[in-house]
């Protein structure tokens, strides 16, 4: 009989990660022995009071770690005790711990309305002038040459379309270089390796992006959080903590700032060019979200503004066209990418130059710019639909970001409220988001959430909204009538 396993919805460790420890533990000591069927997902979802994506991401993760196995149109069954035992090797002690949060788990748009993930709407991929793009480069005369192994600096003709854009509008200088790589998450990956050594300072925005975050403290560097307002970095707190400490790096966001969607005005960049000058700190600049602004006038990159042209930019085609193609690219001064390029050439040899070379005749043939248009009408006006939802739905005392583009709106409830508690509730009825705890640096994020719109439809971000506006009232309501009657204790 399969045991059932007891979940805290109270815990800071997400459900569906509970759930996969908790089976794990039940193989591993006997109790669930080779061969025993595993109950559907959504049998046990209906035991356990989950919604049935939480189960199938705790049943990945033991798929993966070869502890069940799944048969088409049988179901899964346990299937041993794991690598581990089979191989004598004890991986969980063998793995070195990382302190960081379990990346959330996925959740199916078919199932819930999910805020959780940044990312575009796959229903505005422009798929046949994509496979226009690819049927292009696959008949080209170039196309032997694509397939071949190429430069980790990346594919030439992109690399030069880019740099060539760049330049014409005061990005890029003579002193310049490029390197493409396998998206933005590479390119921070790859900025630690040439630059961080253990125990270096590295100031990031609080709150922040987890991929940041988390690569950062697996390299072993020190993290100090930034907070990050209305206007982006608190350049007092910058100040104080340059001052402070000895820093070797800061990675800021000039535009739409995730989660917050904060944009540092042109003032706040040269400040903090200035400051970190005067610091003799390297500043890294990621703009992937900067293609997606919706209203409001552009602001001049710190790239552009930096005279002395020492900071490292990060764009990234992810966020404008097809995130799975994984194309991003760093701009900085040749020097860096020089050894940038050697990091590139050790960790992948080089970003996958099909990709590279249709997202290219995508772009030189007018359809990104065409796309593009499309994009910035549909994110204009889902960001409505979320701002006026939030304002209509979410409880009185809630505070939020009202961006002017990006994909991300930064939520505070009013205290007590605890979104990271109400995670759980807020799944069975259907909606999923991420709790501020994944954000957050040096300060606690407990009442606060991110609330990822652009990848759904204007009506299911109302629906959602209007969701989400329950679950967290009724919370209130109960917290509030609590306080009200909870007895004084006795004067003495």
């Amino acid at each position: 009989m399969f045991p059932k396993p007891e979940l805290d919805v109270g815990s800071g460790v997400p459900l569906y990660r509970q759930l996969h420890g908790q089976i794990k533990e039940f193989i591993r000591s006997g109790r669930l022995r080779q061969g025993e069927r595993m109950p559907a997902t959504r049998e046990l979802a209906g035991v356990l009071g989950l919604n049935r994506t939480t189960v199938s991401a705790a049943y990945g993760l033991l798929e993966r770690e070869g502890l069940i196995k799944g048969h088409v149109g049988r179901g899964s069954f346990v299937f041993g005790e794991g690598a581990a035992e089979a191989s004598g090797l004890n991986w969980d002690e063998l793995l070195p711990a990382w302190q960081t949060l379990p990346a959330p788990p996925a959740f199916s748009s078919e199932e819930v309305i999910s805020f959780a993930t940044s990312r575009p709407s796959e229903t505005l991929f422009p798929l046949e002038a994509f496979r226009l793009s690819c049927r292009e480069v696959l008949r080209g005369p170039q196309i032997a040459a694509i397939l071949q192994l190429g430069s980790p600096h990346g594919y030439v003709p992109l690399r030069q379309y880019l740099l060539e854009e760049a330049r014409r509008a005061g990005v890029a200088r003579s002193s310049d270089d490029i390197v493409i790589t396998s998206g933005c998450q590479q390119a921070l990956d790859l900025i630690q390796r040439v630059l961080i050594r253990p125990g270096d300072l590295v100031l990031v925005e609080d709150p922040v992006y987890p991929g940041l975050k988390n690569l950062f403290l697996r390299a072993g560097a020190q993290l100090a959080g930034v907070p990050v307002g209305p206007d982006g970095m608190d350049l007092a707190e910058l100040q104080r903590l340059l001052t402070a400490k000895k820093a070797r790096l800061l990675v800021a966001t000039s535009n739409f700032q995730n989660p917050t969607g904060a944009t540092l005005p042109a003032w706040s960049r040269r400040e903090i060019l200035r400051m970190a000058r005067a610091a003799g700190v390297v500043v890294v600049e990621n703009d992937i979200y900067g293609e997606l602004r919706y209203h409001g006038e552009p602001v001049p990159l710190m790239k552009q503004l930096d005279e002395a042209g020492d900071t490292i930019l990060l764009g990234s085609f992810s966020k404008i066209t097809f995130p799975g193609l994984r194309v991003g690219w760093v701009i900085g001064p040749r020097a860096f990418l020089a050894r940038l390029a050697e990091a590139k050439e050790g960790s992948d040899l080089h970003t996958d130059q099909l990709a590279q070379a249709v997202l290219l005749r995508f772009a030189q043939s007018g359809r990104m710019e065409a796309h593009r248009s499309c994009m910035l009408a549909a994110g204009a006006e889902r960001l409505q639909a979320v701002l006026a939802a939030a304002e209509r739905c979410l409880p009185s005392g809630t505070v939020f970001t009202r961006p002017q583009g990006g994909m991300n709106l930064w939520v505070r409830l009013p205290d007590p409220l605890d979104a990271g508690e109400l995670l759980g509730r807020a799944q069975r009825e259907g909606v999923a988001y991420l709790p501020g705890r994944y954000f957050e640096v040096s300060r606690r994020q407990a009442g606060s959430l991110r609330l990822s719109f652009a990848g759904l439809a204007p009506e299911k971000i109302r629906a959602g909204l209007a969701i989400l506006g329950e679950v967290f009232s009724r919370e209130l309501e109960r917290l509030r009538a609590f306080e009200r009657y909870e007895p004084a204790p006795a004067m003495v």
